[in-house]
C-alpha cells in the first residue's frame, strides 16, 4: 500500500507545537536578537587556509567568555564590598564553570598541527593573544597588575582610558581581604591601605586570619566558602595557562610568539604566579 505523505502541521499539533510561530515579518526573531549578522561574519581571513576559520573563531570564542567571566567577577566583587556573600558564591562558581569551557577550547585548536599553521601564521604579522585586553583585565580583576602591558593598548585611547581605570580598582582578592577586616581579624594597615594598582605581595596576618578560619570551619562557614570558590578560580586559572602552553608548544615548539614574548618559556614562567598566596600557603600550615 502507497504511504500518504506526512501531514507536518497535524504533527505539530499532536506534538502541543499548533501554536508555533512561523510570520516574523513584524517580530524579533532569534537571529536579529544575538545579532548572527555580525557575529557570523565575523571571521574574514588574512588567507584562504582552510584552517584558519578554526584559528579564528577559537579565539573569538575565549574572547566572548572572557567577556562573561569580566561581567561576573565584576557584580562578585560588588556583592563582597556589600558583603552580601551568597549572590557572590553564584557568581564566582560560574566563573570557574566558564573556565572549564575555555580549557576545552585548547582541545579543539590542539588539532591544529604545525604543518598547517605555518602555513598562515606569517599573515598574522605582531598580532597575538599576548594582547588580549580581556585577560588582562582578567588579571587585573584578579589583582595581578604589571603597568608596563598598559603600553600595548596606546593605539586605542578609549581603550587604554578603560584598563587604566580597571588598573586602578582593587581586585578580587582586594576585597575579601578588606571583609576579612570586617569580620573582625586583625589585618595589618599596610594590606589594606595599599596601591591595589600594585602586585599583590603576601601578608603574615592574612595568612593567620585564613589559617583562622580554616581551623574553625562552623564558626566562619561563609568565609571558608569565598576562600574555596577563590581557589577554584585559581586552580581553573592555572590549568588553562597550562593547556594553553602545552598548545603552544604543540604547534610551533619554543618558537617567538607573534607579538614577541618568547612563546612557551614566557607561558611556564607565568604558571608560578599566585593570585592569593595564603589561600595556598595555609594547606601546609594547618
Amino acid at each position: 500500500m502507497e504511504k500518504k505523505p506526512q501531514d507536518h502541521g497535524q504533527n505539530r499539533a499532536a506534538h502541543g507545537e499548533a501554536g508555533l510561530h512561523t510570520d516574523f515579518k513584524q517580530n524579533m526573531t532569534y537571529g536579529e536578537y544575538l545579532h548572527l549578522d555580525k557575529l557570523l561574519t565575523a571571521q574574514d581571513g588574512l588567507t584562504d587556509h582552510h584552517d584558519e576559520s578554526l584559528f579564528i573563531i577559537i579565539h573569538q570564542v575565549s574572547e566572548l567568555w572572557m567577556k562573561l567571566i569580566l561581567h561576573e567577577l565584576r557584580a562578585a566583587i560588588s556583592h563582597i564590598e556589600k558583603d552580601d556573600l551568597q549572590p557572590a558564591f553564584k557568581e564566582l562558581a560560574r566563573v570557574t564553570k566558564i573556565q572549564t569551557q575555555i580549557i576545552h577550547a585548547w582541545d579543539v585548536l590542539s588539532t591544529l598541527t604545525p604543518a598547517e599553521y605555518m602555513e598562515f601564521r606569517s599573515s598574522l604579522g605582531n598580532a597575538s593573544g599576548f594582547q588580549s585586553y580581556q585577560y588582562r583585565m582578567i588579571e587585573f580583576a584578579l589583582g595581578y597588575k604589571t603597568k608596563h602591558v598598559l603600553k600595548i593598548y596606546e593605539k586605542d585611547e578609549e581603550l587604554l582610558s578603560t584598563l587604566t581605570e580597571a588598573f586602578h580598582q582593587p581586585g578580587l582578592y582586594d576585597v575579601t581581604i578588606r571583609k576579612l577586616a570586617r569580620a573582625g581579624f586583625s589585618i595589618d594597615q599596610a594590606v589594606l591601605n595599599r596601591d591595589v594598582s600594585t602586585p599583590y605581595e603576601p601578608n603574615d596576618s592574612v595568612l593567620v586570619a585564613w589559617t583562622a578560619v580554616y581551623r574553625d570551619v562552623d564558626t566562619y562557614w561563609e568565609l571558608y566558602q569565598l576562600a574555596e570558590k577563590l581557589v577554584d578560580i585559581e586552580d581553573w586559572l592555572q590549568q588553562w595557562r597550562f593547556r594553553h602552553m602545552k598548545t603552544v608548544e604543540r604547534i610551533i615548539g619554543f618558537k617567538t610568539g607573534t607579538g614577541g614574548s618568547s612563546g612557551v618559556n614566557y607561558l611556564k614562567r607565568v604558571l608560578d604566579q599566585y593570585f592569593f598566596p595564603e589561600l595556598w600557603t595555609l594547606r601546609t600550615e594547618i
